[in-house]
């Protein structure tokens, strides 16, 4: 048990090195989210501005909330899917994937990081946007929002981990082809607008996606003050997709290591 815990305590340590290192790079990747969010925010103004009649604060926020999750889901798949690209870029990934440290342990400790840093990222993107545009929300329960994050959190490091496998069995496009499963989730989980207006089968898919839930537990605990428990309905869906998808995404990520090592994959050139 102190081995995984050390083991464990190490992988947070290099992901913090790692952020430390390339600073300037995340200020930039911030700046950006910063103006990703901004440009779908401002599409609530745009409404009021062309004469439509909507509750602009509401709508603001709905769309504030869809954009900030959705930077902190870019943010965990980009730690899941990189983990081992940065590991070829650092010349490290055969002293990685040779090391005494169990998959599990490894892959839920780069999880955690990005859970970690992606909380802190995405909450000063929300209080930054919700200043910019003086957004109230006094019924706000920021509590129950938060649980509700931290229970999908395990599910998002799941796929994430699913994905994560892409570079390693496919050195040359696999991180590129992590962004089709990202790319899904945001069409068919309510992003920037109501699961209902999808098509059927497309309602379908929804209800097998993680975010669909985080994002519509998350708006009603902001916008309504939802309590935990009334938010009931949408956090035991997000546990069985947890409890599911990151064994799964482990399982998966295991049999792509061997595979990759069968292969002469593990390698820095890939």
């Amino acid at each position: 048990m102190r081995h995984e815990a050390v083991s464990f305590a190490g992988v947070l340590e290099r992901n913090w090195y790692l952020i430390k290192r390339y600073g300037w790079w995340e200020l930039a990747f911030f700046v950006w989210s910063l103006a990703n969010t901004l440009t779908i925010v401002f599409i609530a103004k745009g409404i009021k501005a062309a004469g439509g009649q909507i509750d602009v604060n509401r709508a603001t926020t709905t769309l504030l909330i869809g954009a900030v999750i959705w930077s902190f889901l870019g943010l965990v798949f980009e730690f899941m899917t990189e983990t081992v690209a940065w590991e070829r870029w650092e010349g490290t990934i055969e002293y990685t994937f040779m090391a005494p440290l169990r998959r599990p342990v490894h892959l839920f400790g780069v999880g955690i990081f990005a859970v970690l840093y992606g909380v802190f990222r995405s909450a000063i993107l929300f209080a930054v946007v919700a200043l910019m545009f003086g957004l109230h929300m006094p019924d706000a329960n920021f509590v129950a929002a938060a649980v509700v994050l931290a229970i999908a959190s395990i599910s998002f490091m799941g796929v994430g981990t699913m994905t994560s496998v892409l570079p390693l069995i496919s050195p040359e496009k696999g991180a590129q082809l992590g962004f089709i499963a990202q790319g899904t989730l945001l069409v068919i989980s309510g992003v920037y607008y109501p699961v209902s207006v999808l098509p059927g089968w497309m309602q379908w898919l929804s209800t097998i996606s993680p975010a669909t839930y985080a994002l519509r537990g998350i708006r009603h605990a902001v916008l309504d003050g939802a309590s935990i428990t009334s938010l009931w309905g949408d956090i035991w869906p997000l546990i069985i997709i947890g409890v599911i998808a990151f064994p799964l995404g482990v399982w998966i990520f295991k049999q792509g290591e061997v595979y990759a090592k069968k292969h002469g994959k593990l390698k820095r050139s890939g």
